[in-house]
């Protein structure tokens, strides 16, 4: 089963995407309609909704769509994490086999450390107790806050979202970047998303950056704690689905052919655990 474990959708006119301004090429809707052609083109089975704006309203939106459609495993959606009630309403989003996971946006947080203040405890405890997933949204310069977090909760589940964005074409930072995912890829409860790459490619770096990155994440995380996303519609501000498909199962299989099965599906499948029923309902059904 080949399965995209990063995706998402969204309608500007629901006026919580900060991020998305009306001067940006994705300043659109995209929805089930723009995304099932290009998994039928490039036999991807199924996906998983990721959340991209930090509000309650958004994440219902992203379960109501995959409700509808049976392509999507499920959601990782956003919880506010320091509510007095936290905890609470991670057992209830838990309780619907449609949420995989919380993804608060640590990106846009100007705090390196803010995931690790101790108000956010109990929900973090929460997660890990109710089986649910962390992705881990950052920037390089935040990967010792996140190899912090995992040691302090070696039950978390914790996805790596984007390899934390390695400014790829910038030696110097890539060498920090280097390091940093080198001391969090001994903790064995970190996986790392091969996504989101193509648009960091910044200066003189080209698509063979792109390759030795997959190959280092390769040789750090090796093939059972890798997952492929496409970061679609996002994607499309550096190139077209079926190319980083290609791209992404081409450079892992040059490490280890026989781990691109588990690269490209089997293991979002096995971290994200989405309900089974939803297995036998993919793109192709």
């Amino acid at each position: 089963m080949i399965v995209d474990a990063h995706q998402h959708f969204w309608d500007p006119a629901r006026g919580d995407y900060g991020w998305l301004t009306p001067d940006m090429p994705i300043h659109r809707v995209f929805g089930t309609a723009d995304l099932r052609p290009l998994l039928v083109q490039t036999g991807v089975d199924a996906t998983i909704l990721v959340q991209a704006a930090p509000t309650v309203a958004e994440t219902d939106h992203m379960l109501d769509i995959a409700r509808k459609a049976p392509f999507v495993l499920g959601v990782v959606g956003w919880i506010d994490l320091l509510a007095p009630n936290a905890g609470d309403e991670v057992r209830r989003r838990a309780a619907d086999p449609l949420f995989l996971g919380v993804r608060p946006m640590l990106q846009d947080i100007p705090d390196p450390d803010w995931v690790l203040q101790s108000a956010l405890t109990p929900a973090l405890n929460t997660i890990a107790a109710e089986g649910l997933v962390f992705d881990a949204l950052i920037l390089s310069h935040q990967l010792g806050a996140i190899t912090a977090l995992a040691e302090r909760h070696p039950q978390l589940s914790i996805v790596l979202d984007h390899a934390a964005k390695p400014p790829l074409g910038d030696a110097d930072a890539m060498g920090g970047w280097a390091r940093g995912i080198e001391a969090l890829a001994v903790l064995p409860n970190v996986t790392c998303k091969v996504s989101g790459l193509l648009t960091e490619l910044r200066g003189g770096a080209t698509r063979d950056d792109v390759v030795r990155a997959v190959g280092n994440l390769f040789d750090l995380f090796g093939p059972g704690r890798l997952i492929w996303g496409s970061d679609w519609p996002v994607l499309t501000l550096a190139g077209d689905y079926q190319d980083w498909f290609e791209l992404a199962r081409e450079a892992v299989a040059a490490k280890e052919p026989s781990a691109v099965r588990a690269v490209m599906g089997d293991n979002a499948v096995r971290i994200y655990r989405p309900d089974k029923s939803r297995l036998g309902r993919h793109i192709r059904a």
